[in-house]
């Protein structure tokens, strides 16, 4: 159908600049000479994923086991969940996915190993696992080599459990040695080390000079190669989302009010909250729950009730997680409607 044919507000994304995100991202680990995980969290989409593996990712990542659950129903069997799995409910998920898919988690506690441990072993399962460092960014892992090596020694004597390696996140030169002294470490006590995940859009670089075998890359697939830092990076050319909003109302001839608000983009600061392609100096100053609020004083267009923009939203991982739906366009034709079978998984 034609794009016209949408209701509003719509999620919309353009194929052709996503095929050439995909493809960039694609070609630029082929070139690194690094694997390329894909962090399938950004999209949440499985046709988006099933195309980045036919691009050349060795598998996936799923920040949550429900992203991961919903992946799996796709057809996608190698899934890495770089988030500790806590709590009786979620680890009889796992082990229930685990004879499904090959399903790998990361752990930074003794508590959350053991956890895991007692349920895979009381299921007959093995999970592989990786031991996840904190090198700079301040969330979850370890926070030294020698808790690194105290640590894996442990995992690797507990039942169900597979030691796999290490992840990190970012990948960036301050982790080097961090890195190299916890691989010293776990070598010297006879720990064998197959995997060393490294990740972050832009990091691939850095993922390769640390020595990573993978490098997890998510963002990339709607925007672009580099990340987003301001709203003027927020180009149609590198930037695949979109969502399609009715004016529908002009109260003054500075100011219109679209039909998307906080519920259809999120309120992710700083403003304005999107690029309007059509009408770049309009501005998405605020937004109420349901109201976008647009400054344009600095538009000679003259906008009229039932008139259609096309935005950019500033955080598009954020804004596609309020979605059931991604239409997948080319040109003015939706070519596919996808479910975001993702979204709202949380747990």
């Amino acid at each position: 159908m034609h794009i016209t044919a949408l209701d509003t507000p719509a999620l919309i994304v353009d194929l052709d600049v996503l095929e050439r995100n995909i493809n960039g991202m694609a070609a630029h680990c082929k070139q690194l000479g690094i694997p390329l995980r894909i962090h399938a969290k950004t999209h949440k989409v499985p046709e988006i994923a099933h195309m980045q593996i036919a691009a050349g990712s060795q598998g996936i990542t799923c920040q949550k086991l429900g992203e991961a659950e919903a992946m799996v129903d796709a057809g996608i069997d190698d899934i890495l969940i770089p988030y500790n799995i806590v709590g009786g409910p979620k680890l009889k998920r796992l082990t229930a996915l685990l004879k499904r898919a090959r399903i790998t988690v990361a752990v930074d506690s003794e508590e959350t190993a053991t956890g895991i441990s007692q349920q895979a072993d009381a299921d007959g399962c093995v999970v592989p696992v990786l031991l996840e460092l904190d090198t700079g960014g301040g969330r979850c892992g370890v926070g030294s080599p020698q808790a690194a090596q105290h640590l894996a020694r442990k995992v690797v004597a507990m039942p169900g459990l597979d030691f796999q390696g290490v992840m990190t996140y970012p990948s960036n030169p301050r982790a080097k040695s961090f890195l190299d002294e916890t691989l010293s470490l776990l070598t010297r006590v006879g720990i064998p080390i197959n995997v060393i995940s490294g990740g972050g859009t832009g990091a691939e670089k850095h993922s390769k000079a640390l020595g990573c075998t993978e490098t997890r890359s998510g963002s990339y697939v709607y925007e672009g190669m580099t990340r987003i830092g301001n709203s003027g990076m927020l180009h149609p050319q590198r930037c695949a989302l979109r969502v399609v909003v009715t004016v529908v109302s002009t109260p003054t001839p500075d100011r219109i009010i679209v039909d998307g608000g906080q519920k259809t983009f999120t309120s992710y600061p700083p403003n304005p909250y999107g690029h309007i392609i059509e009408h770049p100096d309009a501005k998405i100053y605020g937004m109420s729950v349901e109201h976008g609020h647009v400054d344009v004083s600095g538009c000679s267009h003259r906008f009229q009730v039932g008139e259609r923009l096309s935005v950019i939203p500033l955080h598009q991982g954020m804004t596609s997680n309020l979605h059931e739906e991604l239409a997948a366009v080319r040109g003015d034709t939706v070519e596919d409607i996808w479910r975001i079978a993702g979204r709202g998984r949380i747990k």
